[in-house]
């Protein structure tokens, strides 16, 4: 079959809501496109944690460092989940983690800022969780089979971050005075860092109208960010807080918010963020490190192997 009749059929199951899996046929863009989407969420999820990690030890309670303890250890498997997505695409697991190394690979602007006081691990868990989540449950209809389901199983713990993060930020809310600044503060520095978590403008997207075509997306970057918007600003108003720079617009019939600072996304994608080379240098770091665990491992799988082989000779 020709190329021309091979992306018609690859089209024409696409627009059928059939799913696309590995064996399938698709074009080469259509592999690269996931392939750059999939590893920046694997990324994303692997960096993430490093952030709240810094606040395990320093959670005011047992009950605060186990729940977030599980938190970060979820974003460990949901890194995994995706990297073994992207495997199914044709890339290994070694070129993934080297190009995130050497800049080469991006992740989630947002885990370049710092988590400065508590209330920062509420504000990341409600805003930042949030907005992803509002990003992942379109994504588990997304048109590749293993992203698919995989952002299923993501969904799911995903929502227990979120309450997680609100529940934190209710509690400082109806606390001291000295713990209602802290939480508004904190939510004003992260708020317009999620929004921008969704990615550019959709004049400004380069992906969107392809993504959209193929249905690795079914929502823009704008019409997401819209959303999480409008829902954010009904559930601040039970922490008795409030968002900067919000105002209603009654022509649009949605929630205004701003003016985003696209200049200063740009720089923090390319690596000028307040904490780009500390969040790299503790991945190489942590990298290296286990680089004897991996290595144990896979001579434990050699020796398993080996042994299976011996015993089905002498069966």
């Amino acid at each position: 079959m020709d190329i021309m009749n091979l992306e018609k059929v690859f089209q024409s199951k696409i627009d059928d809501e059939i799913k696309i899996e590995p064996k399938d046929w698709m074009p080469d863009t259509y592999r690269k496109t996931l392939i750059r989407q999939i590893s920046q969420h694997a990324h994303s999820e692997i960096v993430g944690m490093l952030p709240e990690g810094n606040w395990i030890t320093r959670a005011p309670s047992l009950r605060r460092k186990v729940a977030l303890l599980a938190k970060i250890q979820d974003e460990a498997g949901h890194g995994l989940y995706l990297y073994s997505a992207a495997e199914t695409l044709g890339i290994s697991r070694e070129q993934l983690l080297e190009e995130l190394h050497t800049g080469k690979a991006k992740y989630s602007s947002i885990f370049n800022y710092p988590a400065l006081s508590w209330a920062d691990m509420g504000s990341v868990g409600w805003l930042v969780d949030g907005a992803a989540i509002m990003n992942q449950v379109m994504l588990c209809r997304t048109s590749y089979g293993p992203y698919s389901r995989a952002m299923v199983r993501i969904c799911k713990e995903e929502s227990f971050h979120h309450r997680q993060g609100f529940e934190i930020l209710l509690t400082l809310s109806q606390g001291t005075e000295a713990q209602k600044k802290m939480a508004q503060e904190s939510i004003n520095r992260w708020w317009k860092p999620a929004l921008m978590m969704f990615g550019p403008p959709d004049d400004q997207s380069s992906n969107t109208e392809m993504s959209m075509k193929w249905k690795i997306k079914r929502e823009t970057n704008d019409e997401l960010r819209q959303r999480f918007v409008d829902v954010a600003v009904e559930q601040v108003k039970f922490l008795n807080m409030t968002l900067p720079d919000i105002h209603w617009n009654e022509e649009r019939g949605h929630y205004d918010f701003g003016k985003l600072d696209w200049d200063h996304f740009w720089q923090v994608v390319k690596g000028n963020g307040p904490c780009n080379k500390q969040r790299l240098d503790a991945r190489k770091k942590a990298h290296e490190d286990g680089a004897w665990v991996r290595e144990a491992a896979m001579a434990y799988a050699e020796k398993e192997k080996l042994s299976l082989e011996n015993q089905s000779k002498s069966a």
